[in-house]
């Protein structure tokens, strides 16, 4: 079994919402960092959001922020994305990334992070929006 297995992505309209899953196992869950990236074919990847799992605290990057909530269900090691009003823009793959050890709330919660700082990730799941 993969440390970070993502589901719930497909194909929608625009204005649609759709709620992304990242399953954690065979890692450290509590006091981690969980992060959400996607990329789009032909650009660099971005991040979304991150949830401090030592807690519930959140960082939403701007491009995103206000159609975008990232939440955890602690006793069953998942971080969720939740996306609403889908835009054609935000079709992409979307990934899941966990923090190399263990971080702080600060350091998650803040969006002091880089990509290179997450030590595990899922294979990805499909967001197509039509219009």
């Amino acid at each position: 079994q993969l440390p970070l297995v993502e589901s719930g992505g497909g194909s929608v309209t625009a204005g649609g919402s759709l709620r992304l899953s990242c399953a954690v196992s065979g890692l450290r869950y509590s006091d981690n960092c969980v992060a959400w990236f996607r990329q789009a074919l032909g650009k660099e990847r971005e991040g979304i959001a991150s949830i401090w799992t030592g807690g519930d605290s959140t960082y939403y990057a701007a491009s995103m922020k206000g159609r975008v909530t990232i939440s955890q269900d602690k006793a069953k090691n998942l971080v969720y994305l939740q996306i609403m009003s889908l835009k054609p823009e935000d079709t992409a793959m979307y990934f899941c990334a966990a923090h190399r050890g263990v971080a702080t709330e600060k350091y998650c919660s803040g969006g002091y992070w880089a990509e290179a700082d997450f030590g595990y990730w899922g294979q990805g799941t499909q967001v197509t929006v039509s219009s």
